[in-house]
């Protein structure tokens, strides 16, 4: 029997790889002879860098950056220097956990940490990056960012506008004369499953901003502000459209990493599936076995297990699902591709001893056990 073991995290409890190991595990004491072959997933989001890096042979580097409201910040990235690539999550130099409630404001928190993190994978010679934004504190179209990259961003005399969403009121010119030369070699697909528009009712000012701690006053500054950023970034790039899908993600910086950086806003999903092979992997496969933390209706709305499934479906590969916790609207997974879903838990404890990460870890390995030796007992080894 051939298994593909890809799931998604228990984020608090165990990594992609490491509920990956523990299903090999469980597999493998019921079906000792089976190949079970564990792959990285996640969806874009909190997680991605650790599992694609680690999952695909690369490291994971530490850096200083400019946290979001201007505090210095160790922002891990991941590296594979074979392939010159980068797997960034913009949350981790400019996300909403890292400011205190009490001071959030997105007229004043900036996503120059992000560029900073860009420019130091550069440095080090990754030229292709996949970029997660999701989880954002700021709302400032990128400015930050591209300020970080050296481009101009400039007020009326001449000098490169403040930090924050602020700091778009002043903006009069945009230049590129100062850009970081490399650039014109990078590629940047950018993981967004958003498709808010840079402004309007529906843009990230209106939709986001009071998320981050945006008035009903200071959204409508943003949005006039973002609506004249958008009008100066066509005159160097024509192509600029604030309207198109995915440009208010991330507080505008999907705008920014179209615009200015030409890069291609995708699924989460589809980008992880496509950086890591997984088809081909559950090509050869007979059973997936896939999962994360909580099942639920969600799950099937372009989450990681719901990519897995979907995938495995299209060859008619059994798909089986695990979780730390399994709501009653999770009976769409079924009707999304996941033939049966069960909850590790194996008793009644606390929320604490389920997410200790040697208990989890048992708690998946046992369950994964009984459900294959299930199949065993039904005859079950492996497709013809």
């Amino acid at each position: 029997m051939k298994v593909v073991a890809a799931l998604d995290s228990f984020k608090g409890s165990l990594t992609s790889l490491q509920a990956g190991e523990a299903v090999r595990n469980g597999v493998l004491r019921a079906f000792p002879e089976a190949e079970v072959k564990v792959c990285p997933l996640a969806d874009g989001g909190e997680g991605t860098v650790e599992a694609l890096t680690l999952g695909m042979g690369g490291e994971l580097v530490s850096v200083p950056v400019t946290g979001p409201v201007g505090e210095t910040v160790d922002c891990v990235y991941g590296r594979l220097p074979d392939r010159k690539l980068a797997v960034i999550e913009m949350s981790a130099a400019a996300g909403l956990p890292m400011v205190p409630v009490e001071q959030r404001d997105p007229l004043v928190t900036t996503t120059f940490g992000v560029g900073e993190v860009i420019r130091h994978a550069v440095g080090s010679g990754c030229r292709s990056f996949l970029i997660g934004i999701g989880g954002s504190a700021t709302n400032d179209g990128g400015a930050g960012m591209l300020q970080a990259l050296g481009f101009g961003l400039l007020d009326e005399h001449g000098n490169q506008i403040p930090r924050g969403a602020v700091g778009l009121r002043d903006l009069k010119r945009i230049t590129v004369d100062h850009v970081l030369p490399e650039l014109k070699d990078c590629s940047f697909r950018i993981a967004c499953d958003v498709n808010n528009p840079l402004c309007g009712e529906t843009g990230a000012s209106a939709v986001y901003g009071p998320q981050k701690g945006a008035t009903s006053e200071s959204v409508e500054w943003m949005d006039q502000w973002l609506w004249n950023f958008a009008a100066l970034a066509k005159t160097v790039f024509p192509a600029a459209d604030p309207d198109e899908p995915g440009s208010g993600a991330a507080g505008g910086l999907g705008f920014a990493f179209r615009t200015f950086l030409n890069g291609t806003l995708r699924s989460g999903i589809e980008i992880v599936l496509e950086e890591t092979g997984l088809e081909d992997a559950i090509r050869q496969a007979d059973v997936v076995v896939t999962g994360e933390g909580r099942l639920d209706a969600q799950t099937v709305m372009g989450k990681a297990p719901s990519g897995a499934a979907k995938l495995a479906k299209k060859y008619g590969r059994l798909v089986i699902a695990f979780s730390g916790a399994v709501a009653e609207s999770a009976s769409a997974c079924n009707r999304g591709g996941i033939d049966a879903f069960f909850t590790i838990l194996r008793s009644v404890v606390s929320i604490s001893e389920a997410m200790d990460p040697h208990n989890a870890a048992e708690n998946l390995a046992a369950t994964a056990e009984q459900a294959f030796r299930l199949l065993k007992a039904g005859g079950f080894h492996g497709a013809e």
